[in-house]
């Protein structure tokens, strides 16, 4: 399903905001509806992942050089790391466990501050640059995409086999 054409950053900003709703949407959810929460928190851990992997693969690429900010640029791949490992705890836990909405919690505050930091300072600088950013959006668009169908074709083959 193709989506009308975004620009890089646009698509970027559109998942932050996708992905701050449903953190804000696991929040209030009580301790007894541990299915949700687990549905929730898969969610975010998919989106976080597929989001990180276009920025890693495509954006940061494509816009170290324009940026001109070294610093801000490896921060940025280092809190993708930070907030991997988070992901890949919080994706072998059970609602029930010990520190799981804690840390649901900490990848919330992390993802916060990575996103001010990426449309407070690293998305102006992208702007003032010399880049495509529709073309990059395009890029970004159809790795999202082939990311999103592995995903379908890998919980289709669990289901299959389970």
């Amino acid at each position: 399903m193709k989506t009308d054409m975004q620009d890089a950053i646009s698509m970027l900003e559109a998942d932050h905001k996708k992905v701050k709703t449903l953190f804000e949407n696991f929040e209030v959810l009580s301790d007894r509806s541990k299915v949700s929460k687990k549905k929730l928190a898969d969610q975010i851990c998919l989106e976080l992942s597929i989001h990180a992997e276009i920025e890693e693969q495509i954006f940061y690429p494509a816009v170290r050089g324009p940026v001109k900010d070294e610093d801000l640029m490896d921060e940025a791949v280092v809190e993708h790391a930070s907030a991997k490992e988070l992901i890949a705890q919080i994706s072998e836990m059970d609602p029930g466990d010990d520190l799981y909405d804690a840390k649901i919690k900490v990848l919330s505050e992390q993802i916060e501050h990575h996103v001010e930091e990426e449309e407070g300072d690293m998305f102006p600088k992208v702007r003032k640059g010399d880049v495509d950013l529709v073309a990059l959006g395009k890029q970004m668009a159809t790795l999202k995409e082939t990311l999103g169908a592995a995903v379908l074709n890998n919980e289709a083959g669990a289901a299959e086999t389970s």
